[in-house]
């Protein structure tokens, strides 16, 4: 007897249908074609075990698997609950009448539970797709399955209870998540708030400009002046995610295996801090088995670097596509994916590397010349992806021992939120831009041109301070988010004068 059941197949962060074809005739042993990887091979001794565990006997016959399409290989575990049901259908041990109308993925174990298994979003989203009356999951998976709306998801705790379901003598239950509630409980509770940080004003400001903006932002400071504190705080004062953005990012670490167990969507933007060891693969995506790698995982959220020219020089030059295409395809021998990376790159490093170049008390001991030797670790062109460089002076100890309470995160949000809402409404039209920061020159004239004294001002500025051209654009994307901050129209004299004074780098006489 023939016997037809469906899974899925992840391929980047997008699901392939995968048609599981079980045949059971005259002969002995079991054999899997399709391009089956060692995982899937090995299911054979797993499924005898769950099913004998179960009360059942696997089939004393010749078993042949075909799982179609043959060019997509087929990895892991999670198949071996489908293959099991379509083996006990085939063998007429189950009722297969409605077997055809679910997806179904899980692992099974020795004794026949159902394990969690990854990539259960990308596969319960094509499953609706596809017209699937419902997605039966291993009950661990369940609520990140059941985020999508119009696809019934069943949690299942043994190959027991979906027997059961299948001869109709147990019903199973589809779990219900209202992802409006969901969302709106736990999208704004944050470890940390700027509330807790003392003084730093202008730095607390800077970053307000870049998260308005979707800036990318270096902090540049002495050990212990604060950087990797303001850095972590960052997630409080970005805007919400939306809904879409919600489900791209967990799509995004679901894949990635990253999501907890019992977890529905990632309501909160991620912030990724990758050690300076990482290598170029961890950081964009691909290996053996494919995955993403932290660019992807920081997907709507934060990239934090810490201690940026100890990175490998590799790495951080792979970055460079990605920061403007905010994609990143991985092009192998045998694959090519092609993942999101859409992400705000936050850095920090010391001035030189004794740590003191601009302290304003502790002498610095580095030679002559190893400033700018620091410095040309990190390439031209990134750091012309960068918007704004923000110098960091240590706490004083007045502003270390105030008792006045600093402005909560909640206070500086809803500023940035009326700055994005602004740029919502000015790029509505325009295709893949939703903040100043991804604007191109064309938009730059249209909608970020100063008026004649913030022009003379920016003039005055690239010459007197010996900036590089690279500068030009930058400041002026950064006035534009000023200007909206403000709820300003026009660029002005002021926003132009702020956006100047966050290019420290770009000053001729900053290393000497």
């Amino acid at each position: 007897m023939l016997v037809k059941s469906y899974g899925a197949a992840v391929h980047g962060i997008t699901a392939i249908i995968v048609t599981i074809e079980v045949s059971v005739d005259k002969g002995v042993g079991m054999c899997i074609v399709g391009l089956p990887d060692a995982a899937v091979k090995e299911s054979n001794e797993r499924i005898k075990s769950a099913l004998k565990e179960s009360g059942f006997d696997f089939p004393r016959r010749q078993v042949v698997v075909n799982m179609a399409p043959a060019d997509i290989k087929k990895e892991g575990a999670a198949y071996d609950l489908p293959l099991a049901l379509s083996i006990l259908a085939a063998d007429e041990k189950m009722n297969a009448d409605n077997l055809g109308q679910y997806m179904i993925m899980g692992e099974l174990s020795l004794d026949g539970t159902v394990q969690p298994i990854t990539g259960v979003l990308p596969m319960a989203i094509r499953a609706k797709e596809l017209g699937f009356k419902g997605f039966i999951v291993p009950r661990q998976n369940v609520l990140e399955a059941a985020v999508v709306e119009g696809l019934d998801v069943y949690g299942v705790e043994n190959i027991i209870e979906v027997i059961n379901f299948f001869n109709g003598t147990m019903p199973l239950t589809p779990t219900i998540v209202d992802m409006q509630a969901e969302f709106l409980k736990s999208s704004s509770i944050f470890d940390y708030d700027f509330a807790e940080v003392k003084g730093q004003e202008n730095v607390k400001r800077a970053l307000e400009v870049a998260c308005a903006g979707g800036h990318n932002i270096i902090l540049i400071g002495s050990p212990g002046s604060g950087k990797s504190m303001m850095a972590k705080r960052l997630p409080s004062i970005l805007p919400p995610l939306s809904i879409q953005e919600a489900l791209e990012t967990t799509k995004i670490h679901s894949v990635a295996g990253k999501l907890k167990r019992g977890a529905t969507l990632m309501t909160c933007r991620p912030f990724r801090s990758p050690h300076h060891t990482i290598s170029p693969v961890a950081l964009v995506g691909g290996g053996t088995n494919p995955t993403p790698g932290e660019i992807s995982l920081a997907h709507n959220g934060i990239l934090f670097l810490d201690e940026l020219p100890e990175f490998n020089r590799q790495v951080l030059e792979v970055m460079r596509q990605p920061l403007e295409d905010r994609h990143i395809t991985v092009s192998r021998a045998k694959y090519t994916i092609d993942y999101p990376a859409s992400f705000m790159l936050v850095a920090s490093m010391n001035p030189c590397p004794c740590g003191y170049y601009t302290h304003p008390t502790k002498q610095c001991i580095c030679q002559p010349g190893a400033v700018q030797r620091y410095l040309n670790k990190i390439s031209g062109p990134l750091l012309d992806r960068i918007d704004l460089q923000i110098e960091i002076a240590p706490v004083e100890f007045d502003d270390m021992a105030s008792t006045t309470p600093a402005e909560s995160s909640v206070d500086i949000r809803a500023r940035v939120i009326r700055a994005r809402e602004i740029q919502i409404e000015r790029f509505k039209n325009e295709k893949g831009i939703h903040c100043n920061a991804q604007m191109n020159t064309k938009l730059l004239k249209r909608y970020a041109s100063p008026d004649a004294a913030g022009l003379a001002r920016l003039k005055d500025a690239m010459t007197r301070l010996s900036m590089s051209a690279r500068a030009y654009d930058r400041i002026l994307k950064v006035a534009r988010t000023i200007a909206d901050l403000e709820g300003s129209e026009k660029i002005k004299e002021s926003h132009v004068s702020e956006a100047i004074s966050y290019r420290n780098l770009d000053r001729a006489n900053w290393a000497k």
